[in-house]
């Protein structure tokens, strides 16, 4: 019999997992004091919209974020591009903000496309790779992560799934 609603919230993924009812990448998040699944559907957009996403800088970003990953408490579970805009599907806890998770991932990933692929520099000026705006939605808000997954995939005709996270099992 559990004993408290983290064993219940356990048993009943693990059951759903058995199951092959849960197909989503996203997990509970359990810290010390709360438990979440908050998810976020960012589009940022390149300087000037100008096309700058190659296979290159593709696998730089993918690179980056998958860095990010490991040092922040955010799960970057799919990147997509459209040649002059990045879609990633996010998962994090609710001490990071939504904008303090766009500035983390926007600034980290720009330094590292321009150090690793100075091509990038020949296409923009004034040093920046990112607008200053970005969208950002909860996945709740509009529909389940599925749906959203399905949104990011349709975006534009060159659409490319660059990234997927697999699940992690063990910390």
């Amino acid at each position: 019999m559990p004993r408290d609603k983290r064993d219940i919230i356990r048993l009943t993924r693990s059951k759903r997992q058995r199951l092959g009812e849960r197909k989503q990448m996203s997990e509970y998040i359990h810290k010390a004091h709360n438990v979440s699944v908050l998810l976020y559907h960012y589009v940022c957009p390149a300087k000037y919209r100008r096309v700058i996403f190659d296979d290159k800088v593709d696998k730089v970003l993918i690179q980056t974020c998958k860095e990010i990953s490991k040092r922040y408490d955010i799960n970057i579970m799919e990147i997509g591009t459209d040649g002059d805009h990045v879609h990633f599907l996010i998962q994090s806890v609710p001490m990071l903000a939504p904008t303090e998770i766009a500035r983390i991932i926007k600034s980290i990933t720009a330094r590292e496309i321009y150090r690793l692929c100075p091509q990038v520099k020949k296409k923009l000026w004034g040093g920046n790779i990112w607008s200053a705006g970005y969208f950002v939605a909860t996945v709740s808000e509009h529909g389940n992560e599925k749906q959203i997954q399905n949104y990011v995939r349709q975006q534009g005709k060159e659409y490319t799934k660059m990234y997927r996270s697999q699940i992690k099992l063990f910390d």
